[in-house]
């Protein structure tokens, strides 16, 4: 028994065969997408906890496990993407984020791959870029989760600091790969944070709770994975120090 914590056996799967167990996790990673288009197959409550029963293990400073998650489907689910819709059809203007998402003036490489992901978003939509209404009606599929049948909705305790974040940003990655692993896809969707107001009409989220965003989980529509979003290169982002070669 370990001095901390629990003993956890070792998985027999982990004994397999070391290029077939890596092979499937790095499959899993590379064919994740944010899907935004879902079939109406349904996805039990069980595969919903196997997933965060899975996700659970994220790493977090000092073990405070900083994540909550609401997890909705069926009519509840509908309820709260019908109220979601009808604000941001008539009074999106009154409602705002918590936190920011991004920072106003962003500074290149990213101000480049936000543009070049606003162009093959849109226009793989046939969308222009001046077309606000139609950006907007794009954006509003967003609240209706794509489609998918299952919602989540995951918050933070706003007393906790920028560490905390970095947790529940791993907590995240594990449910979409463990979801992948189940062949669902995701999609992370930070807009639900300006609605907190309203959310909070439907769940039962504490005041101390910050609304993070929202994440559509279901299978995917095959045609909706036809392109994936361009990811620099490791050179561009990594630099390796006191190697040979």
């Amino acid at each position: 028994m370990s001095s901390v914590g629990q003993e956890v056996a070792v998985p027999a799967a982990l004994h397999g065969d070391d290029d077939e167990r890596r092979d499937s996790v790095d499959c899993v990673i590379r064919q994740r997408f944010a899907s935004r288009a879902f079939s109406k197959r349904t996805v039990s409550k069980q595969t919903v906890e196997n997933i965060l029963d899975v996700a659970r293990f994220t790493p977090s400073g000092a073990n405070i496990q900083p994540w909550r998650v609401y997890v909705l489907a069926g009519e509840e689910k509908d309820k709260v993407s019908r109220a979601l819709l009808k604000a941001h059809r008539e009074a999106r203007d009154r409602y705002q984020s918590e936190y920011q998402y991004y920072s106003p003036l962003l500074p290149e490489p990213y101000r480049s791959r936000r543009e070049q992901f606003g162009r093959l978003f849109y226009g793989a939509l046939g969308i222009a870029q001046s077309d606000h209404e139609a950006r907007a009606g794009q954006t509003a599929k967003n609240y209706d989760f794509f489609g998918a049948p299952i919602g989540l909705i995951v918050t933070i305790d706003r007393r906790l600091q920028i560490g905390s974040w970095l947790d529940l940003g791993m907590f995240m990655q594990n449910v979409m790969i463990a979801a992948g692993a189940r062949g669902l896809q995701t999609c992370p969707q930070e807009t639900f944070s300006k609605y907190h107001v309203l959310l909070r009409q439907f769940l039962p989220i504490a005041d101390e709770e910050m609304v993070v965003c929202g994440m559509s989980l279901g299978f995917a529509e095959p045609a909706n994975a036809a392109s994936l979003m361009p990811k620099a290169q490791v050179n561009e982002f990594a630099k390796f120090i006191g190697f040979d070669a």
